[in-house]
């Protein structure tokens, strides 16, 4: 059984994805009780946008096993992407307590309480993603902007300078980074990484308008 499951996530990782849901599906033919074949099968479906069956594989994990941490994570993301973001919470947040202790599984309960706007909650999730994996860069950065909005600035300009260095095309970084010196009075910084965001991405358009108004104060 536990072949048929590895060969499945192989195919799957191979992009075969009629080979891996006919391999998911003897597995569970093999050893229905086994709900990682579910989460597997959950996890193809939603690579293949079928995200109401994806769910419902889900749905039978738990079913079988209510501590099966990667369930929830699977579910909490199809409610993410469908922007049900209390219904995101929920599963991301069971899913850390049943075990999930992985970057991805922080990073996104982070993510879901940064769009709720729940800014002061979401910074230790995200900060907890970063510390699991420092090659994160979207965890860095949305760990940025997070600190940005509690107005830690100098904090903010530490995580988005990380962000810049691992990917220097990072246009939305070097933005943030212009308005982070901007919120210090460091017009000639600020004005320098809004050039950089624009050399990045020319029509970055919160970059432009950005780089006017400090233009205008200057004189």
């Amino acid at each position: 059984m536990t072949d048929k499951n590895q060969l499945g996530i192989q195919y799957m990782q191979e992009g075969k994805f009629e080979e891996a849901a006919k391999t998911f599906s003897e597995a569970i033919e093999d050893n229905p009780k086994d709900p990682i074949v579910y989460v597997n099968f959950g996890n193809l479906l939603a690579a293949v946008s079928e995200m109401d069956r994806a769910l419902k594989f889900y749905e039978r994990a738990i079913e079988l096993d209510e501590e099966t941490a990667t369930a929830y994570y699977g579910a909490g993301n199809i409610y993410f992407n469908a922007e049900q973001l209390e219904q995101a919470k929920h599963y991301f947040d069971l899913a850390i307590k049943k075990g999930l202790d992985s970057s991805d599984a922080y990073f996104m309960l982070g993510l879901t309480l940064f769009h709720m706007e729940e800014i002061r909650f979401a910074m230790p999730y995200l900060q907890r993603a970063v510390e699991l994996n420092e090659h994160d860069v979207e965890a860095k950065f949305q760990y940025g902007l997070c600190l940005a909005q509690l107005e830690m600035v100098d904090e903010a300009i530490a995580e988005f300078l990380k962000v810049v260095n691992q990917e220097p095309e990072h246009a939305d970084a070097f933005y943030n980074l212009g308005v982070a010196y901007a919120m210090k009075d460091d017009k000639d910084k600020a004005i320098e990484m809004l050039d950089e965001a624009l050399n990045v991405q020319p029509d970055h358009v919160m970059a432009v308008n950005a780089k006017q108004v400090l233009s205008t104060l200057e004189h």
